[in-house]
């Protein structure tokens, strides 16, 4: 009877041992890949995917992270942080670069602080009690005394003066001495010590800038406009009708905290996020929430929505945790959807700012919040990008059930892919990026394969109809062989090739 009891006991366990390994996705079912398309653009802001949202932003040429270099008329040289930050700033250098460049924190559509190379701000020299003394770069947090104004010449708005918050006018007395002590009017001529030509170096357009710049008052309308319109039902529905089964949804950190996201983000994202598991589980698609901005940018792109090009996640425990509630959060609110298929962690850390130790810190913590309320859900954790070896988390992720890596293939954004032919690119493909996946394919299915972001977009001029087709084609080929699958940037795009769905209407892409 003892043996009888202890072997119905053993084949309990066994059983329900069973059932949970099915459960967390221990055994992984060929029959089923991803083919997902990225819902970019949408939740998370990207400037180059939907220009016009920017359109109506006051002054928009200044926005957050906007690098800006001011060449002085008097005496013809550029004004720079010396040493780069933590002492004066000073008008000799010839030429502009780092040093000589200046970062806009933007307050309002006229006011502004100034960030430099080492991450300190501009201002008024603390000893000179505001009275003019030499302008220096020693502070690390903005405050009154880090505020300016630039005033812009209406004929002109090239030549520009910076009012600093004593009311006076920065001028440049010599090539070592720039004070804020210049009063009055000016002619905008080349003989006044406070006019300087400005170049403006770029900037990201992100969701910071698109908030900050709108402002309270006018962001909160048009960001639920957008959200209301990019992205809406019938898309879900032509997704599902065009041979894709997934849709990978970047979100930004501060969805958390809808309705009262902090500043200078608004509410209403969450809603979105809602209204997209509604329609995925209306028309049975599968859904992968992606942390695409994690606080304080991962890797200092617009997408990530840095402030200024900063990279500042992970730098302290407080901030790694703030991120693992934020998948907490998104993994209890859709556990219970059966569109829910998989928590993406973080997307594309830089290696060159985020440890490897730091960021599986994190996986391990993100993990085990997912786990926490989904025991099928997968949870994908992307490769830095920048590294030379590939596998670096099969380590890590090989123990942990149900874990997905992530990798981006584009022909794109390196120099080796400017001079390729079209069937050059297409051997790329076949051979090279074969060659990368095979790497992070492992045989026993752990972790699993995922190719998150791919594009039929390219360097090469002038290509037919029928060459993009070999191109999408050669793609689709080589990344079906991921063993969870694939997801294309992005649905919508005003440029053609990056909107799956203008290729696929338009006989690009056939799935």
């Amino acid at each position: 009877m003892a043996i009888i009891t202890t072997t119905k006991n053993l084949l309990t366990v066994f059983v329900i041992a069973f059932l949970f390994s099915l459960s967390l996705g221990r055994t992984f079912n060929p029959s089923f890949k991803i083919k997902a398309v990225n819902l970019g653009g949408w939740l998370v802001t990207e400037g180059w995917i939907k220009p016009s949202l920017f359109d109506g932003i006051p002054n928009k040429d200044f926005l957050d992270g906007t690098g800006l270099q001011f060449r002085s008329v008097t005496v013809g040289k550029y004004l720079c942080a010396e040493l780069g930050g933590g002492t004066i700033i000073v008008a000799n250098r010839t030429a502009a670069s780092g040093w000589e460049t200046f970062s806009l924190w933007r307050i309002n559509e006229k006011s502004f602080n100034f960030r430099v190379f080492n991450k300190q701000f501009v201002g008024l020299n603390p000893s000179s009690n505001g009275n003019g003394g030499a302008i220096v770069a020693v502070s690390n947090t903005p405050g009154t005394p880090e505020t300016f104004e630039i005033v812009r010449n209406s004929d002109n708005p090239n030549r520009v003066r910076i009012r600093a918050s004593n009311g006076f006018f920065l001028q440049v007395r010599t090539e070592e001495l720039v004070t804020a002590d210049y009063a009055g009017d000016s002619k905008w001529g080349d003989d006044d010590p406070s006019v300087f030509v400005i170049s403006i170096t770029g900037g990201p357009k992100g969701e910071f800038q698109v908030t900050n710049g709108y402002g309270p008052q006018l962001a909160p309308n048009v960001m639920r406009e957008h959200w209301n319109t990019f992205i809406v039902e019938d898309d879900f529905k032509f997704i599902s009708e065009n041979g894709l089964n997934a849709v990978r949804i970047p979100v930004g950190w501060w969805i958390a905290s809808d309705p009262s996201p902090p500043w200078p983000y608004v509410a209403g994202s969450l809603q979105a996020l809602d209204n997209a598991f509604k329609w995925a589980e209306k028309y049975k698609l599968k859904a992968i929430i992606d942390l695409h901005a994690a606080p304080g940018s991962q890797n200092g792109w617009e997408h990530s929505s840095t402030r200024d090009g900063s990279l500042e996640w992970g730098l302290t425990d407080a901030n790694i945790q703030q991120t693992v509630n934020v998948i907490d959060f998104l993994t209890a609110r859709y556990a219970k959807s059966p569109s829910l298929y998989a928590v993406e962690l973080i997307n594309e850390p830089l290696s060159s700012g985020v440890p490897l130790d730091t960021l599986t810190k994190y996986y391990k913590a993100g993990y085990n919040a997912v786990r926490k309320h989904s025991s099928k859900a997968y949870v994908v954790m992307s490769n830095r990008l920048g590294i030379s070896e590939p596998t670096e988390l099969f380590p890590f992720a090989s123990g942990l059930s149900g874990s997905v890596v992530d990798v981006h293939y584009y022909n794109l954004f390196s120099s080796i892919f400017d001079n390729l032919s079209v069937q050059q690119n297409v051997d790329f493909i076949y051979v090279n990026r074969s060659s990368d996946l095979s790497k992070v394919t492992t045989s026993n299915g752990a972790p699993l394969s995922f190719v998150g972001e791919w594009v039929a977009e390219w360097q090469v001029s002038g290509a037919t109809k029928e060459d993009y087709q070999r191109f999408a084609k050669a793609q689709l080929e080589v990344f079906g062989r991921a063993t969870f699958g694939w997801a294309y940037w992005t649905l919508k795009n005003v440029n053609n090739h990056w909107s799956m769905e203008w290729m696929i209407k338009n006989g690009y892409i056939k799935l």
